[in-house]
């Protein structure tokens, strides 16, 4: 097939305007679709990182993403945020998914968690962590239980995994 195609995400939100605001700077760009219910962008230099694990308590769903080229790229998207209120939880080194990453989380007006990341190095572990537990890495909470964004509790401990 030599057409290009794109992924769809379609997300429910509470307030369409704030969501509005919050994505155009996710996406660096303005909405290419904007109703009274409904917006949409279609970005077309964004291409996808997706992957699946067995790891978490939740299904479906873990997070969303945005995977930088440099660290300079990443933090030109940390400061686009901050400068319009929006802000985050920055996490250097962190070591997840088998690769060496700084990251700046988010979170949309929605609750929906955003990980922006540059990766440096793969590695052959999944995560670091007290233990490599199952809900392990990359489970973002942070502002929930701790300092630390991929930290979840487990069902059985309601203290953080770390």
């Amino acid at each position: 097939m030599d057409e290009k195609r794109r992924l769809h995400i379609h997300i429910s939100v509470d307030d369409i305007e704030e969501s509005i605001a919050f994505y155009n700077v996710q996406f660096g760009a303005e909405a290419t679709k904007v109703k009274e219910d409904y917006a949409q962008w279609l970005v077309d230099d964004l291409s996808l990182n997706f992957a699946i694990s067995t790891r978490g308590d939740e299904k479906g769903l873990n997070h969303l993403g945005v995977q930088y080229e440099s660290d300079e790229a990443l933090l030109e998207a940390q400061h686009e945020f901050e400068a319009k209120g929006i802000k985050g939880k920055v996490e250097e080194g962190a070591v997840c998914c088998y690769k060496e990453s700084n990251k700046y989380w988010v979170t949309d007006p929605t609750g929906l968690i955003w990980e922006n990341y540059h990766s440096m190095d793969d590695i052959e572990v999944f995560g670091i962590d007290t233990k490599d537990t199952q809900d392990g890495c990359c489970v973002p909470s942070f502002g929930k239980f701790s300092e630390t964004p991929s930290c979840t509790p487990t069902k059985s401990d309601e203290g953080c995994c770390s």
